[in-house]
């Protein structure tokens, strides 16, 4: 099974799969697609997402993929701002999205595959291809092969949210040859894929659509080892993955610990999982006691990073580190740099508490698509904030405490709460809102939403869930909503949330 990558009983070998991106490089370019162009992908974890993907890379384009429980505005957008002029899109996402499909927007309609299907308990008529559109196998078996030397790299444009709630594109300078070697060993250091080792063997188990796993998945698929599409995480299921294929590494969020360890011991024990070497993590805090459990079950295989879309992985630790500095998230790695600022621009010393700010040389500089003013917001120092606060200890690892802005990340995903609410006041009967991230065992943190009606109105949980739902991706959707008589101001007027949130962290023994 080596060099295949495996989603349910299809598979592609390495040879198989760079010819198939060859044609699809040959087609996009046909359509007039080339160096600093873009393909949008909203694909779930398929074979099809490696393809278009590696299409995009291969003739100078960036690769965007748009997160498959997006609608049709939220699809629009980025759409719109990366400037595409192609879609790639499993059949059963498109009725959802069609609507907001720009005109002159070519789409190429990927069939959603059986696995996928009975992942998500999907109808198999909604997963075909609709009459009159085009079939993304059909269209690539009918292209040439592009046959011209690649072009300098360009990193997948990964959407990540603001404060301001539009998503902004992360865009990254065309790798020089260097630079692309520079970023590949910070990269395998990181996720333990080194040409001096036997080949990995992975099963990709978060959404390709996220900025880490996405990274992940295209390094697994060039390495020539084994890669298994897990379509949607079930924890028995990945256990049962890795004793069937040995499979000796993995990347994965907190939240995929705490399902793992909800199952039963009986059954935790039931599966061979001596062939892991390596798994890693990232994307959302990690209780020190949930890391401690895993290591306890998976031995000293546990490693995690911290870093951000904009940054890239900065800081890394073992699972020894863990063990001895419980909480950490890592020391800076080879060619980066981390720094604690306060409020004026000064840079804190050892133990203070201020904004984390830092940077991964190796990886090409950036500026937001479109939105250049942006990146000057989260800079210092030519190093950038993802909006956490913590402090860096005598031995120069780092520990988080807080967020700077109200981000709630939720199963390694993240949310912005200004975004809900933009399209939450316009909901009729709402005075003013205000949401935020509580404490979830399973998710790390959940969407609470503290709703004001106005004066008369008669609101339902049910009915401001379903206003939303029509609107926006489902993982927006507040889990908690309260209604409230009144909601706290500061002076300016602005609702003073930290009221509102603590009460809900008081007695968690965290506060992200």
């Amino acid at each position: 099974m080596q060099g295949n990558i495996i989603s349910g009983e299809r598979s592609l070998s390495q040879k198989d799969l760079m010819q198939r991106v060859r044609r699809a490089a040959a087609g996009f370019a046909a359509m007039g697609i080339g160096e600093n162009g873009a393909v949008t992908i909203m694909v779930r974890n398929d074979l099809a997402f490696f393809e278009a993907a590696m299409a995009g890379t291969l003739i100078g384009a960036y690769a965007v993929p748009i997160n498959w429980h997006y609608k049709d505005d939220e699809t629009a957008y980025i759409i719109n701002d990366c400037g595409s002029e192609v879609l790639v899109v499993h059949a059963d996402l498109l009725p959802g999205i069609q609507s907001g499909i720009p005109d002159g927007v070519r789409v190429l309609v990927v069939p959603t595959p059986p696995e996928i299907q009975t992942a998500y308990g999907l109808d198999p008529s909604a997963c075909a291809v609709p009459p009159g559109h085009t079939d993304w196998n059909d269209w690539v078996a009918g292209q040439e092969t592009w046959n011209e030397e690649p072009k300098p790299v360009r990193t997948n444009m990964i959407y990540t949210s603001g404060t301001t709630g539009r998503p902004k594109g992360v865009r990254r300078a065309p790798t020089s040859p260097e630079m692309t070697t520079k970023m590949g060993a910070s990269v395998a250091t990181i996720f333990d894929i080194r040409p001096d080792q036997p080949l990995m063997r992975t099963v990709i188990t978060g959404p390709v659509y996220h900025s880490a796993p996405n990274l992940y998945a295209l390094f697994a698929a060039r390495s020539g080892g084994l890669v298994i599409l897990q379509p949607r995480f079930d924890p028995e299921e990945l256990l049962a993955l890795t004793e069937e294929h040995a499979i000796t590494h993995l990347h994965m969020v907190p939240t995929m610990f705490v399902r793992l360890l909800k199952l039963p011991e009986e059954l935790r024990n039931r599966y061979d999982l001596s062939s892991l070497k390596f798994a890693v993590h990232a994307a959302a805090p990690c209780p020190a006691e949930i890391k401690r459990r895993m290591i306890e079950w998976w031995g000293p295989v546990i490693n995690e990073y911290y870093g951000g879309t904009e940054t890239g992985p900065a800081t890394f630790h073992t699972a020894a580190e863990a063990l001895a500095k419980p909480g950490t998230v890592g020391r800076a790695v080879a060619d980066a740099h981390v720094a604690i600022y306060d409020a004026a621009g000064k840079v804190l010393p050892t133990g203070e508490i201020g904004e984390v700010f830092m940077r991964n040389h190796a990886f090409p500089d950036f500026t937001y698509n479109n939105a250049d003013d942006k990146r000057r917001e989260v800079e210092r120092d030519n190093l950038f904030t993802c909006g956490d606060v913590g402090y860096l200890d005598e031995d120069g690892y780092l520990f988080l405490c807080d967020r700077v802005r109200d981000m709630v990340i939720s199963g390694g995903v993240n949310i912005y709460p200004a975004e809900i609410e933009a399209v939450l006041i316009d909901m009729p009967g709402v005075e003013d809102c205000a949401v935020f991230g509580i404490p979830d065992d399973e998710f790390g943190e959940a969407l609470c939403a503290h709703v004001l009606p106005q004066s008369g109105a008669e609101l339902t949980m049910e009915a401001v869930r379903e206003f939303l739902r029509q609107r926006m991706a489902n993982f927006k959707v507040p889990k908690v909503i309260e209604f409230a008589a009144s909601l706290p101001r500061e002076d300016s007027g602005k609702i003073f949330k930290r009221k509102l949130r603590d009460p809900y962290w008081q007695g968690a023994g965290r506060q992200i």
